[in-house]
């Protein structure tokens, strides 16, 4: 039994809600973000509800009964969520109870009661009764009831759908906090452990889940996010990656008995349910078996199938993941060089091919973080619960209206920096067009912003003149020479020299990309005068909201230093800075 929660007390966690799966998760007190087992031990819980003889089952045990009970199963519903039944795509459903038309609205005909007459039951309430049973597993878990949270939803959720979960979390005595989006509390898990590092970055949080797909660039800066651009593929998921196991044996199964068991509805289901496992099998191992007793016409199947077959059939739909990616960075205006980090959420993203083949499309500095290529990657069918759990227990002491406020667009959209601003430090002897521009301030910076960074100046010392300037990042591409028949000349030798790592049948094929910035306005200059052979600079720059600079560059160690002031410039049209 759970101990009740105090009067006007809140008791918050965080709920990612799937499609395919949900997960609820707490932070205790060591502030770590924990996901919560449910009664049957599962971490993962399908998103599914089931009756049998007005009795309801949930999750794992709702799933199983997709063979033998699907007109009275529903799942795959979450999508359908505040929308007109004309807006739907009811593919997904078809192996559970159909969606149908009810006034405006989705609903299900299933035998939920021990009347003889079957109910329509809408999707608000499925998703209601789906909420109520997760607060349940969570309350019963954490030994206190349960009474907030904060819930995670894909990005292009419409204002609908977001009210319409609300609701349906009010009507399961949860109050919805706050509503996320999904790649923000993925970003959220890894950077608000209680170790983490807050860095400016740029990062694509792809979301594999089990039938859609969604991909986020975001910037990271100061702490803050900004969402550049998103992508979404409601046709590429886990579920086609079933497919091809489930192709692969009734093929198999073919051959040796003349029937095929994807014509049979119940084969089909044993098929699914069973494919699916195989398939998570193959994410650990390199080998696995399925077995189904009596798959179709009395008759009992068995077979293998390896990791290198599977990855071989999947080829096609792996190449549409990665496309997905890649399509989200272009959407930015951005090239992977750019992206510092890649983090896989979803289920799906436990397939190694899926992380390898990223760590091919992005520079070898991209952190790709998912289990099979970062060792202290978190589980990606976590990171969404993490990251809720996280806002929660930061907002859940928080007043309503304070909620409110600090998601009032006036908080919200704030002014952003749209040009990179950086440094470049010219000695007395040089050419101040060749010095080196290093960015500072990102572009994508949320207004106000203080950054603070050291150089080392030239070796010699001396005078050193401080440039503040915005800059713009190039992608330079070199391309390798043929194999010249002549004498080489000295661009020759450098650039057979780059490509010294790459074997010699490749010469010809490989280009080498780097990013290359350069200055382009001058905003401000500083000079410091008698800088200590192989000594340092700190440069402190505050940016406000309307553009105002203020800037102070001094030696480190040294005494004194220079403070300058730029004034704002005039606004453009649309207020952005």
């Amino acid at each position: 039994m759970s101990e009740e929660t105090g009067a006007g007390e809140r008791f918050a966690i965080g709920i990612s809600f799937g499609n395919s799966s949900s997960s609820i998760a707490f932070t205790g007190p060591d502030g770590k973000a924990e996901v919560i087992a449910n009664e049957e031990g599962d971490r993962q819980i399908p998103s599914i509800l089931s009756y049998v003889d007005s009795e309801e089952f949930h999750g794992t045990q709702a799933k199983a009964q997709l063979v033998r009970n699907s007109k009275n199963t529903v799942g795959y519903f979450r999508d359908y969520l505040g929308k007109d039944f004309k807006s739907i795509d009811p593919t997904p459903a078809h192996q559970s109870a159909h969606p149908q038309q009810h006034e405006s609205t989705v609903a299900f005909t299933i035998r939920d009661t021990d009347a003889e007459t079957p109910s329509t039951v809408t999707v608000s309430e499925i998703t209601t009764r789906h909420l109520r049973r997760l607060k349940q597993s969570a309350s019963d878990f954490l030994g206190k009831t349960v009474n907030a949270a904060v819930i995670t939803v894909p990005t292009n959720f419409s204002d609908a759908q977001r009210e319409a979960l609300v609701a349906a979390a009010k009507n399961a005595d949860i109050e919805a906090l706050q509503l996320i989006h999904e790649p923000v509390a993925a970003l959220l898990a890894y950077d608000a452990r209680p170790d983490a590092v807050v860095e400016d970055k740029l990062v694509v949080i792809a979301d594999f889940g089990g039938i859609r797909s969604d991909v986020a660039v975001v910037a990271s800066r100061g702490g803050m996010y900004s969402v550049l651009a998103t992508v979404h593929d409601y046709e590429l998921g886990g579920a086609n990656l079933d497919q091809v196991v489930i192709d692969h044996f009734a093929k198999e199964f073919i051959k040796k008995h003349k029937v095929d068991p994807r014509e049979d509805a119940r084969g089909l289901a044993k098929l699914k349910l069973e494919g699916e496992a195989t398939k998570k099998a193959l994410s650990i191992g390199t080998n696995a078996t399925l077995s189904i007793e009596s798959l179709v016409n009395g008759i009992d199947y068995g077979s293998t199938i390896n990791r290198t077959r599977y990855e071989l059939l999947s080829g096609k739909i792996f190449s549409q993941f990665t496309g997905l990616v890649e399509s989200a960075v272009k959407k930015a205006e951005l090239d992977v060089l750019d992206i510092d980090e890649v983090i896989l959420a979803g289920g799906t993203s436990h397939t190694p091919k899926i992380a390898r083949l990223l760590q091919n499309v992005f520079p070898e500095k991209t952190k790709v973080l998912a289990p099979s290529t970062t060792p202290s990657a978190i589980n990606p069918s976590e990171l969404s619960a993490r990251g809720a759990a996280y806002q929660a227990s930061l907002i859940q002491e928080f007043d309503k209206e304070d909620i409110e406020q600090s998601l009032h667009p006036m908080v919200t959209v704030t002014p952003h920096l749209s040009k990179t601003i950086g440094v470049q430090l010219v000695s007395a002897d040089e050419n101040a067009e060749d010095a080196v521009f290093a960015p500072l301030v990102n572009a994508e910076t949320a207004l106000p912003a203080r950054r603070v960074a050291q150089y080392t100046v030239p070796k010699e010392g001396g005078d050193v003149l401080v440039r503040i300037s915005e800059g713009e990042r190039e992608i330079k591409v070199t391309k390798p020479e043929p194999k010249p028949k002549a004498e080489k000349s000295e661009k020759d030798e450098e650039d057979s020299d780059s490509d010294s790592d790459f074997d010699s049948d490749e010469d010809e094929e490989e280009e080498t990309r780097e990013i290359i910035w350069k200055s382009t306005k001058t905003i401000a200059e500083a000079a410091i005068k008698g800088v200590k052979a192989g000594g340092k600079v700190e440069v402190t720059i505050n940016i406000n909201p309307d553009l105002g600079l203020q800037i102070t560059a001094r030696e480190v160690g040294g005494k004194g230093g220079v403070r300058l002031a730029v004034e704002a410039p005039q606004a453009s049209a649309n207020g952005s800075a």
